[in-house]
């Protein structure tokens, strides 16, 4: 905890090293151009707070979010995003809390991290791609002894540009192409007694329960890899994830791949729910044994 709180004057002259990278000049200061990584680390994050060039999103319950949160904090629960999951509204949503085009922006919850993926997914999807997640979760960022703070954060409306990433989106009729490519990979986040129950025919599972650690909501990106490779897939493989319903796990599988240096992924948002639904076909372990419950 000490070591968190403490200066690190090395870290720090890191830190503004890459900030002095940016050319633009958003609202004249030139620290909101800081290009976050995947992951941003808890001391990163303090100085980004600091330097008040960053929105910090909370997607936990707006009553959570009301009875504390990480200072400078705007909440903007899961609910909201899926109950206004289009692009416009996503990017009005955007501007609504202040987040310009080039603004970094560090999203967290209380939740191993699913619930902040799916977010931050959304956000690069319509365009905001300076979007990294927090390495913790709330709950540890409490236990660690760190600052707190009860008050609602309101920003100034911005603009913001709409540039869908159409890259990193795959819909049903995407996923029908997926085995009749063998380059395309498509990977079931779900627990392994789910995945056996029942799944898109030819997924592979790397369960989300194997991608966080202690401490943090993933492994190291050599851990993550491992597991990819012992699946046969290769890094030049696109890769599609999906879950069980609106890609909350899946969403923090999409995170691990790209941590583990996949640079192909795309998110099934809809996941395996809406895949029942529209009557597509299924895959399951009718013979399944003791050790097709493991996932390693």
């Amino acid at each position: 905890m000490c070591c968190l709180k403490a200066s690190n004057e090395e870290q720090e002259r890191t830190f503004n090293l890459k900030m002095e990278k940016g050319s633009d000049d958003d609202n004249n200061n030139s620290y909101t151009n800081f290009r976050l990584p995947i992951i941003c680390d808890v001391h990163t994050l303090q100085i980004l707070i600091q330097k008040r060039t960053v929105r910090i999103v909370d997607v936990r319950k707006e009553e959570d979010y009301q009875q504390e949160h990480i200072p400078t904090a705007v909440s903007i629960p899961l609910a909201e995003i899926l109950k206004k999951d289009t692009p416009q509204e996503i990017i009005n949503i955007l501007q609504n809390v202040g987040i310009s085009d080039s603004m970094p922006v560090v999203v967290y919850d209380d939740t191993f991290g699913a619930l902040a993926a799916r977010v931050a997914w959304t956000f690069q999807y319509i365009g905001h791609t300076n979007t990294a997640l927090l390495e913790m979760t709330f709950s540890h960022w409490k236990n660690l002894g760190l600052q707190t703070e009860k008050k609602i954060n309101i920003f100034p409306r911005t603009e913001h540009t709409l540039n869908v990433n159409h890259g990193i989106h795959a819909d049903a009729s995407y996923i029908e192409t997926v085995k009749q490519q063998p380059n395309k990979i498509l990977i079931d986040s779900r627990e392994r007694l789910n995945f056996l129950t029942e799944h898109i025919p030819g997924a592979i599972n790397i369960p989300y329960t194997m991608l966080g650690s202690n401490g943090s909501i993933f492994r190291k990106g050599e851990d993550i890899k491992r597991f990819i490779e012992n699946r046969g897939i290769s890094a030049d493989s696109e890769i599609i994830t999906y879950c069980g319903s609106v890609g909350t796990l899946s969403g923090l599988a999409y995170y691990a791949l790209k941590l583990a240096g996949m640079n192909n992924v795309k998110l099934y948002s809809q996941s395996f729910r809406e895949w029942k639904s529209l009557g597509k076909p299924k895959e399951e372990f009718k013979d399944a044994n003791y050790w097709d419950l493991s996932a390693e």
